[in-house]
């Protein structure tokens, strides 16, 4: 189902190239396992995108950082973000699969069954029918839409301004037989290449937290929604326990920011209050991530056998277990020091294990969310009138 886009910009085509040169055409379209891909990269630009990443954050402690890093952090973003997901995507999908989100957890429920309920109980705030044209903003590798077009019936559009990820996606979407029925975009998000009223419904899952601005992309997504349309998201957010001039919640943010390529962690109030300033009727923002669940969102990270709800999900939690990272730590430095995985590796671990930890330690002190529910409708010409 073609929805009309605007002309590809002479820059995604040069995104494009390079990710081909990174990662290597034959390994996108592949199944490779997750050090096949490691060891499969280009050396020198694997080594420049890694150095590009991590000059955002070296050097600048969250007590001592100016206002103009927090700015060049926002002004670069999809430098930054898109230096992340480039070095970050096949620990995720290594580590959690192809839907790049938490949720909650029902007693006994696996960790997969989770994740699809989580995707589900988004579509059913969209209020989705079979045949609409519903859009993903930020889709990672296509996990959450391809779940999402199988619960509904639905056509999802994917977007996202990472070439490595659409191509996964797409790969993904065809192995399945889905191809038809999903398409990915390059795009950015603060610009979406879509016309006024594009879409049926609108929606994000832990996406937009990498926008400099959350005005300006819920602000597309009201622009390319049509009138009486849903827009849903699950926002990374700080809580109202964040104490901005306490220390401790200072590095407990920084190291979810540096961990998880965001420019700037911003509050659910904030959210909130940009959501509804760009013209959306709020129909319900709330925090998921509080509740009285026994299993909270952020276990699996934890590493604790004890927590595990099914066998299968083994598999998932040692991965987290200080065993786990070990394990990955030590055959992918012994590879980046042969030379057979490129230098930057061992870092990116390091990177992502300080994103574990801070998630876990902004979880426990009711700090951070992952799940900020926000809910809103676009008016219809009628209904603005009203106003």
């Amino acid at each position: 189902m073609s929805i009309e886009r605007r002309p590809i910009q002479e820059t995604y085509v040069k995104d494009a190239a390079f990710s081909d040169i990174l990662h290597g055409k034959e390994i996108i379209e592949s199944d490779g396992s997750f050090f096949t891909k490691v060891t499969s990269k280009d050396k020198a630009a694997h080594e420049a995108v890694v150095k590009n990443y991590l000059s955002f954050w070296e050097g600048k402690e969250p007590e001592n950082e100016t206002s103009e890093d927090i700015k060049a952090r926002q002004e670069n973003y999809t430098s930054l973000t898109n230096s992340y997901y480039n070095i970050a995507t096949d620990f995720y999908e290594y580590g959690w699969g192809t839907s790049f989100h938490f949720c909650r957890f029902y007693p006994n429920e696996s960790f997969e069954h989770a994740i699809s309920r989580h995707e589900h109980y988004l579509a059913m705030q969209l209020n989705v029918k079979p045949g609409m044209n519903i859009l993903d903003i930020g889709c990672g590798v296509g996990g959450p839409a391809r779940e999402i077009c199988h619960f509904t019936g639905a056509h999802i559009t994917g977007l996202n301004n990472n070439d490595y990820q659409i191509q996964r996606a797409k790969e993904y979407s065809k192995k399945i037989g889905l191809e038809s029925k999903t398409d990915f975009v390059k795009g950015n998000f603060m610009d979406i290449p879509f016309e006024n009223n594009s879409f049926d419904a609108v929606y994000a899952i832990e996406a937009t937290c990498h926008a400099p601005k959350l005005e300006d992309v819920y602000g597309e997504a009201y622009r390319v929604l049509k009138p009486g349309g849903i827009f849903a998201i699950y926002e990374w957010c700080t809580t109202e326990n964040y104490d901005s001039k306490n220390p401790e919640h200072q590095r407990i943010s920084r190291g979810i920011e540096v961990g998880d390529g965001i420019p700037k962690l911003f509050s659910t109030s904030v959210a909130e209050k940009e959501f509804r300033s760009v013209g959306f009727e709020v129909q319900l923002a709330i925090d998921l991530a509080v509740n009285d669940d026994k299993s909270t969102w952020y276990h699996p990270l934890e590493g604790d056998y004890r927590k595990v709800q099914s066998l299968w999900d083994c598999f998932t939690v040692f991965r987290m277990t200080r065993m786990g990272k070990y394990f990955t730590r030590a055959v992918v430095g012994c590879l980046e020091k042969l030379g057979i995985a490129p230098a930057g590796s061992i870092k990116t671990q390091k990177v992502l294990e300080t994103a574990q930890d801070s998630i876990i330690q902004g979880g426990r002190l009711g700090l951070f969310t992952p799940m900020f529910l926000l809910v809103g409708k676009k008016p219809t010409s009628k209904e603005q009138t009203k106003f």
